[in-house]
């Protein structure tokens, strides 16, 4: 995730370097077509492309609208986990009978432990990386062997969640009533994870997104012969000017509307699953050591960095 507000041009431009050089020999053609080769009947009036320019601009404004809703949305998802990890361990710390007890303590802290977990693996899980990756350190050899037989961890951690409350009420260590607010928040979590999984798996539109492109790069294509009555060779720099502007916002759009694909635009779910980690391991009065690469020296004079 994109951090900083200091982003660097060339991160920018970068995006967008490859239409920048077409449209710039495009544009060069045109002009030396006009110029040195007198081809004056090249040129349209100017309502043409400005017609079609502003189609686009409300679509593009339109699409970056949606794909910010997703994006925040699964922030606002996200934002929820957090709120709940530390309801739950608030929970599991006041409710239980006795916490000091060792068997009583040592419940509090797999469940907590494990709930860490199940933020780390539902971060990967929706990135399509390793969900088991990260997590031995935070959960039994025997949970670890227990959720290699599912496709999706996090529901196989969620279920452990589940067996370990179930088997805490039996034993006396939870009544009736917290028994009942503790699986309300496991199922918080279920709906959260839900969430994310909607977002991820509901894929934007091929064909809106097509016909924007489409649309975009005729507009571009027309907007030369629009400008070079007007402005002669000067049109080739408000061109590039125009078509980098539109083609970043149709970029921006594009990024936006995917937020679990491991890029400097997605959700931060690497840094929300440290900030869990952090707030649940002091609550359980454990030492936590914070990533160097998020809070060190290094990270504090660069103007910019990316947390995957």
């Amino acid at each position: 995730m994109l951090l900083k507000e200091n982003i660097p041009v060339k991160y920018i431009f970068g995006k967008i370097i490859k239409e920048i050089v077409f449209v710039t020999l495009y544009a060069g053609l045109i002009a030396i077509l006009y110029n040195t080769f007198h081809f004056t009947r090249i040129s349209i009036p100017i309502a043409v492309p400005t017609i079609l320019g502003t189609v686009i601009s409300l679509l593009l404004a339109f699409k970056s609208n949606q794909a910010y809703d997703r994006w925040w949305e699964a922030r606002t998802l996200w934002g929820a986990i957090v709120n709940d990890t530390r309801t739950l361990t608030r929970q599991l710390m006041t409710f239980v009978t006795c916490p000091d007890t060792e068997d009583e303590k040592a419940f509090c802290i797999r469940l907590a432990k494990r709930q860490i977990a199940w933020c780390i693996s539902l971060s990967k899980h929706l990135r399509d990386q390793n969900p088991l990756a990260g997590i031995d350190r935070l959960i039994s050899a025997e949970d670890m062997e227990h959720i290699k037989n599912y496709s999706n961890v996090p529901l196989a951690l969620q279920e452990l969640q589940a067996i370990d409350i179930r088997n805490a009420h039996k034993l006396g260590w939870l009544n009736d009533f917290q028994q009942i607010q503790l699986d309300k928040t496991l199922t918080a979590f279920s709906n959260e994870m839900g969430g994310c999984e909607r977002i991820k798996n509901t894929v934007f539109p091929a064909t809106y997104s097509h016909y924007i492109h489409f649309s975009l790069v005729l507009f571009i294509m027309l907007l030369p012969f629009g400008l070079i009555e007007f402005f002669g060779i000067i049109e080739i720099p408000l061109v590039i000017a125009i078509a980098s502007s539109f083609f970043l916002i149709e970029k921006m759009a594009i990024h936006l509307q995917d937020p679990f694909e491991n890029k400097p635009t997605d959700t931060p779910t690497t840094a929300i699953c440290r900030t869990i980690e952090r707030d649940i391991k002091q609550m359980l009065k454990e030492n936590y050591k914070q990533d160097e690469k998020i809070s060190g020296p290094a990270s504090q004079k660069s103007k910019v960095f990316y947390v995957l």
